[in-house]
């Protein structure tokens, strides 16, 4: 039985200040990798390793219809499980091989984006590894909130001595040492139920990364991340958004609002049953009218009634239905991104990615509504991923995989030195069961 070897938890590689490109060449991880994102609509697990070339390859793809899950937060127990088990068993068939550890997406527990100035004196040293965990580590000390946990740490550039903007000062020699920090955390009650779960699947939580952080991981280029620019991931229960600039990851934000509302708007509007609004939306939705949808018109089963109960609908009033929930849901990213004072950050332009992006419009309306420059994004062709797995839909899981290949180079969290708060509320439950069973 092969199981992906787990990361020393003092593990440290370079400080995050210049990211590794997730289309390069892979180094420092070895193994089977494990990647699981778990959304309101399906369960996605990838199983890949990186070769003796550096290339990352996927081995097999498993995926099935969520259960359990609502906006991203396990609201039961047993149908998550039961859908989780099934998603890693089908990949773990595949690959004929066994995993126990998985990197996971964050949507749930209402994630906040914060940022700290963290300084340290160094009494004319030089900067090591050591002096670099022990700034996170107080950074992470300083953010800690009751009924909160961190689940990334990460620096966006040093000051030494004054002087700002310094990407890597391991080796400089200085008086102080200064770090500026983003921090992103969640719910401790929402995080103890999402590791609970996985406990019952007799697997565990390698390392929590961000969703919208993943699929930015997955389809953003070198020139985006350091320009700025604004990752939207149009999922199933959640529009989470991302904001990247001077190379690193400076927001995060996630949005109760996704596809399946558009879906449940569907199915109101129509009186439709859920399965046959999702159809509609995916056949025949789009956020742009032409004369001819009046003309059209499309079949629609009424719900409760027999199977010979059909309406006909101009495509239109499908139109009228789901251009109003997207628009809207353009207006929130809109208005949090100004809440958040990241005009200048997050750039002028938006990639889109998510199942919800592909809609016919969906970018012009974007473009239209955020007033910026907006793509749809994709996830890199990565050796082994088939051609059913490398749309939109896919950004996340695929994004999950490029951080555990990389272990986290691109904007990790660095392991931290010594007390830095309590441990973790993920931690202490698997030791907990480990304990007890």
């Amino acid at each position: 039985m092969n199981e992906v070897p787990r990361r020393p938890l003092g593990g440290f590689d370079a400080a995050p200040a210049q990211p590794a490109t997730p289309r390069g060449r892979y180094r420092g991880r070895s193994g089977p990798i494990c990647a699981l994102d778990v959304g309101s609509t399906k369960i996605t697990c990838l199983i890949g390793r990186v070769e003796s070339d550096g290339v990352l390859r996927v081995l097999s793809v498993g995926y099935q219809r969520s259960r359990g899950v609502r906006a991203g937060s396990v609201v039961d127990l047993d149908q998550a499980e039961q859908a989780i088990r099934a998603a890693v068993a089908q990949a773990e068939e595949q690959a004929d091989l066994q995993v126990r550890e998985l990197v996971v997406n964050l949507s749930c527990g209402q994630p906040e984006s914060r940022h700290f100035n963290v300084q340290m004196p160094m009494h004319g040293n030089a900067v090591g590894d050591n002096e670099l965990r022990r700034i996170v580590a107080e950074g992470r000390a300083r953010a800690y909130a009751e009924g909160r946990e961190v689940v990334h740490a990460i620096p966006l550039g040093y000051t030494v001595d004054g002087t700002p903007g310094v990407r890597d000062p391991r080796s400089m020699v200085c008086e102080t040492l200064a770090a500026r920090l983003h921090v992103v955390d969640a719910s401790v009650g929402t995080l103890r139920n999402l590791a609970a779960c996985f406990a019952r699947c007799d697997l565990e939580i390698e390392s929590l990364v961000a969703a919208p952080f993943a699929s930015g991981l997955a389809t953003l280029v070198d020139d985006e991340r350091e320009l700025g620019v604004t990752v939207v991931d149009m999922g199933g229960g959640t529009t989470s958004l991302a904001v990247f600039a001077d190379g690193h990851l400076q927001h995060t934000d996630v949005i109760p609002v996704g596809g399946q509302h558009v879906t449940n708007d569907v199915a109101r509007g129509l009186s439709t049953t859920i399965a046959h609004a999702e159809r509609m939306k995916t056949l025949h939705g789009s956020t742009g009218a032409v004369p001819e949808d009046d003309r059209e018109l499309l079949p629609v089963p009424l719900v409760g009634e027999d199977d010979h109960a059909i309406a006909k609908v101009p495509r239109s009033m499908l139109v009228g239905i789901i251009r109003p929930r997207l628009e809207e849901t353009f207006e929130l990213v809109r208005a949090r991104l100004e809440d958040a004072g990241l005009g200048r950050a997050a750039g002028r332009r938006v990639v889109l990615t998510g199942g919800a992006s592909q809609l016919i419009g969906v970018r012009e309306l974007a473009a239209h509504v955020l007033d910026k420059q907006v793509r749809l994004g994709r996830p890199p062709v990565l050796r082994g991923l088939p051609d059913s797995a490398a749309g939109p839909a896919f950004a996340g899981p695929v994004g999950l995989m490029i951080w555990a290949a990389t272990e986290g180079q691109i904007a990790r969290d660095l392991a931290p030195v010594g007390h830095a708060g309590p441990p973790g509320p993920i931690r202490r439950l698997f030791t907990w069961l480990r304990e007890r069973l």
